[in-house]
Parts: C-alpha cells; sequence; structure tokens
C-alpha cells in the first residue's frame, strides 16, 4: 500500500529528515520502504491541502473518468476544480491521465496513495 505523509515543517527540518533516513538506509543491509512525503513550509498551503481534501477522496471513491464529472460529483465549478487539481498535481498527489472519452480527449485524475496520514509533530 502506497501511503503520503504530509507535514508542515521548516526547510532545515525536511533537510534533516532526508539526511537522517539516507544514514539509515546506508546502514542497513535490507531494504527500507520508499517514504513519500510532502512537508509544507508555508501554512497557507498546507491549509488549502486539508482544506480540499474531498477532492482526493472523492476521486478514490468515484473513480470519474473526467475532471468535468469530478467537479458534477462535488457540485462545484470545474474552474475551481481544475485549479485544485493543477495544485495537486503540482505537489504530487494527483496524477492527471489524458483519456479518449466518446472520442473526445479528457483528463482523467488518479489519486497516487492509498493512505495519507498527517506528522504534525515539529
Amino acid at each position: 500500500m502506497k501511503k503520503l505523509i504530509i507535514s508542515v515543517k521548516t526547510t532545515s527540518q525536511t533537510l534533516d529528515g532526508v539526511k537522517d533516513r539516507l544514514n539509515k538506509a546506508k546502514k542497513k543491509k535490507t531494504k527500507i520502504s520508499p517514504h513519500y512525503e510532502i512537508s509544507f513550509t508555508d501554512i497557507k498551503q498546507f491549509k488549502k491541502f486539508v482544506g480540499n481534501i474531498d477532492i482526493l477522496t472523492s476521486i478514490q471513491s468515484f473513480k470519474p473518468k473526467s475532471i468535468y464529472e469530478l467537479a458534477t460529483i462535488l457540485q462545484k465549478d470545474v474552474g475551481n476544480i481544475n485549479r485544485l487539481i493543477s495544485f495537486f498535481e503540482d505537489i504530487g498527489v494527483i496524477t492527471v491521465v489524458q483519456n479518449k472519452v466518446n472520442g473526445r480527449n479528457v483528463k482523467t485524475p488518479v489519486v497516487d496513495y492509498q493512505r495519507i496520514e498527517f506528522d504534525l509533530v515539529a
């Protein structure tokens, strides 16, 4: 199961965490499981993520074939959903796949993770 950890950290805290993980990987001879983490340094971006997490759960639950279908499911403006999908894609939580549906090119949002955890300890 691919899980994502969301945290709010300073840049130096994030770099220290990466260094620590690299050191642990060097010391162990066994394979270490992948670690996917997004560390927000800006609290506004973190709030944007948390405030729109319903988009991620809707994509996982309903598996919409297009962004328009997702907007319809959520009963929200497709322009706003497009902007939020771009935000999630930019930070690496969503992949947008180009598909043909009924002869039309559509963008299908896919959530890359089955589990999202929050690490709020600084």
